[in-house]
């Protein structure tokens, strides 16, 4: 396999940092943001030290490729990933941004992660078994791991930039951000669920859960941040489907797999990976790229 140069962070001397995520650095451009996504990789919600090679080229194709595909759902903050659009100031730096940053519009931040559930896996399942609930939803009785819900169910968490995020009930979300937009995200979420899944599906591929963020514009709620990615969505082989057990999957949830093998505690410091491990990981990353939008991110030089 193909292994290319790893860029861990992205440093633009000429511009003003907004803040530096757990995967992504972004960028104040003053009514935009520069949105760069990097090959880091976070598990538990702990940031590795190691990278996976071309995993931010993946985000970005995946990102734009869905953006587009979703906007009679919902408006969303992309303008364009085309270096040669992006402001002067940023050309100079082209090696580095060319095929892994976007160019976005400004919006404010819902501060949740706007969580669809259409199959019973994850934390999910750890707290299904439990309680029989997930996010305080009731579920019905007798489901096993893996099974698909009886309709997909809208569950979200805190956003936090370090350390857990904390699942919390759509009832506590809706007190924190108001009924409007509340009803505006769920809506939206479970309509962007389903329209990616019936796409996903007819190539094959079951997209189990995923994670939306949304942000205000004026009046207007729009989509922003990454979409439908392996890093926020758990996405299965729909011909290896078989409930009732963990599914393979192209995604990061390989990596978590692996660390569950280890005596890790999941804080900082994360353990070294594998270099098995890494290059399995961008496997299953360029993997779903090619079966969903049907080509590789184009190979940083």
């Amino acid at each position: 396999m193909l292994m290319t140069k790893t860029i861990a962070k992205v440093e633009l001397k000429d511009c003003k940092l907004f803040r530096r995520g757990k995967v992504r650095d972004v960028y104040d451009l003053g009514d935009r943001l520069l949105l760069i996504s990097t090959d880091r990789i976070s598990c538990f919600d702990v940031v590795l030290g190691d990278c996976i090679p071309l995993k931010g080229q993946v985000l970005t194709k995946l990102s734009i490729f869905w953006f587009n595909y979703t906007r009679d759902v919902i408006a969303n903050h992309f303008l364009t990933a085309d270096v040669d659009q992006f402001p002067p100031e940023l050309r100079k730096y082209k090696d580095e941004l060319q095929g892994r940053s976007m160019l976005t519009k400004k919006a404010k931040l819902v501060p949740f992660e706007c969580v669809v559930r259409g199959y019973l896996s994850g934390s999910g399942w750890k707290e299904y078994q439990k309680s029989r609930t997930i996010c305080g939803i009731p579920l019905p009785a007798g489901l096993k791991e893996s099974d698909k819900l009886p309709e997909p169910i809208f569950t979200p968490s805190t956003k936090e930039d370090t350390g857990h995020d904390q699942n919390v009930s759509p009832e506590f979300m809706k007190q924190a951000v108001g009924e409007k937009t509340f009803q505006k995200v769920k809506d939206a979420s479970l309509a962007l669920y389903k329209k990616a899944n019936a796409y996903a599906e007819s190539k094959g591929i079951i997209i189990a859960d995923t994670k939306f963020e949304f942000g205000a514009l004026g009046d207007e709620i729009i989509l922003i941040d990454e979409v439908l990615t392996p890093d926020s969505s758990r996405f299965w082989p729909r011909r290896q489907y078989a409930p009732g057990r963990g599914q393979p999957s192209f995604d990061k949830q390989y990596v978590r797999d692996y660390l569950e093998t280890l005596d890790w505690d999941k804080t900082y410091p994360a353990p070294p990976l594998p270099a098995d491990v890494i290059e399995e990981t961008t496997r299953k990353y360029l993997e779903i790229c090619r079966l969903l939008v049907g080509e590789d991110p184009a190979v940083a030089k």
